[in-house]
């Protein structure tokens, strides 16, 4: 048996996350094996720790340590105001902005034929849901701008049609973006909405 195995074990599970090669895992465990007593022993015990608290959020599916996640339970949150996103990342993305106040709706993905995920797989049926049973006024379809997920968002609107103000967020142009090195389409979706100045 290898005196590395255990050591090359880790570098290919840390290979398999999102952002990290095999060069990059490398490093990685180097770096936490030289600083075992900072960082590895510490990561190692979270890691544990998370592996068996972390759970969805039975509600909105949001990734927590409850049934129900802070969000879900905070009465601040009770704006009439839900946003709906494809993933868990895309909701962390929104509460980074510190911006919006209201509740959320995870739906895990988008729809698609090709992969046989339609609304039964995703949470759509649970958004009609709480559409009917909390006091929600207006819902944001807070979705990718890919195909799949304008096909997903539509597919939502044309269930929610007549039951809730439906908006989206606005696409086109970032902050400090230059036009000249934007795509066709973003330019093409900016003139669309665009605003009065």
């Amino acid at each position: 048996m290898s005196s590395t195995k255990d050591i090359d074990d880790l570098i290919e599970l840390m290979a398999k996350l999102p952002g990290l090669g095999p060069r990059s895992a490398r490093r990685a465990v180097l770096h936490l094996i030289r600083k075992r007593a900072l960082y590895l022993i510490p990561l190692a015990d979270t890691l544990q720790q998370v592996a068996q608290t972390a759970r969805e959020c039975l509600n909105c599916g949001n990734v927590g340590t409850a049934d129900v996640c802070d969000i879900c339970q905070s009465e601040k949150r009770e704006t009439g105001e839900m946003c709906v996103v494809e993933d868990v990342a895309d909701l962390w993305a929104m509460e980074r902005t510190l911006v919006f106040k209201g509740r959320y709706h995870v739906l895990g993905g988008t729809l698609s034929a090709l992969d046989a995920i339609g609304p039964e797989e995703l949470r759509i049926p649970k958004l009609i849901d709480r559409i009917k049973n909390e006091n929600i006024s207006e819902v944001i379809l807070a979705l990718s701008a890919t195909i799949a997920s304008q096909t997903t968002a539509h597919y939502i609107a044309d269930q929610l049609s007549g039951r809730v103000k439906i908006t989206s967020l606005a696409q086109g142009v970032p902050i400090g973006g230059e036009l000249d090195y934007l795509d066709d389409g973003t330019i093409s979706a900016a003139l669309k909405a665009r605003n009065s100045f």
